[in-house]
């Protein structure tokens, strides 16, 4: 276990068995997670869920980018820095965050964004920031899409409760995007790069859609993250 890491795989484990008192967690795709270097996971964000959820499976610790209000008082920015979180300030510039994604990506971490930016109001995908869309483009390193499917049922965002449901989560196939090396490339690569992003996950969401089939992983149940500087 790499040292600083004991934590997060704690709450990983944690997160995965309790989440068998709500309901079933169906993991595919795992072997398309790359074994050592960087690489950007994207996923959709239906629900609170999500990071959770996805950090837990994952077998490689993701690095992932979450509001700046979570960090609000000593004990959830602790919490929150110990699962490998960062802060980034929505609906403004924030160049720190922006040097925080592609400095843990020099240093070979696996880094988790949401292109939305928030969670969805309705379960379903929501346009992109370009601000992301941006970041992901200076990165230029492997894209990791993920989605998850069910979160919205089981926790939504209008609602304070949990609910019974089963949640699919899939890793798919790496990907990378033409290299963009200055910030008018990247702005003319801007509608190709989002065609790209948001295609991919949501196929990827609608072949999730399409029926089972045997998950790399499977939890049965029981009875009963703007930035426009870039």
């Amino acid at each position: 276990m790499r040292r600083g890491y004991a934590f997060y795989h704690l709450a990983a484990f944690l997160a995965r068995n309790l989440f068998r008192l709500a309901g079933r967690l169906e993991v595919h795709g795992l072997g398309n997670i790359p074994q050592t270097g960087p690489f950007l996971l994207l996923a959709n964000h239906e629900s609170i869920l999500d990071p959770i959820l996805i950090q837990a499976v994952c077998p490689r610790p993701v690095h992932t980018m979450a509001k700046s209000t979570q960090f609000a008082t000593p004990l959830m920015s602790w919490v929150m820095r110990h699962v490998k979180s960062f802060p980034v300030r929505r609906y403004q510039v924030d160049p720190q965050s922006v040097r925080m994604v592609l400095r843990r990506l020099e240093q070979g971490e696996a880094v988790g964004i949401y292109p939305e930016g928030e969670r969805s109001w309705d379960g379903r995908l929501q346009e992109p920031r370009r601000g992301t869309i941006r970041l992901v483009l200076r990165a230029d390193v492997p894209i990791i899409p993920c989605t998850i499917a069910g979160s919205y049922d089981v926790w939504p965002r209008w609602d304070r409760g949990i609910r019974r449901g089963n949640v699919r989560i899939d890793f798919g196939e790496a990907f990378r995007l033409p290299p963009a090396r200055d910030r008018a490339a990247r702005e003319a690569a801007l509608p190709m790069a989002t065609s790209r992003i948001m295609g991919t996950l949501q196929r990827q969401l609608e072949a999730a859609g399409g029926g089972t089939s045997k998950s790399d992983v499977h939890i049965p149940s029981t009875p009963v993250s703007t930035l426009e500087s870039t």
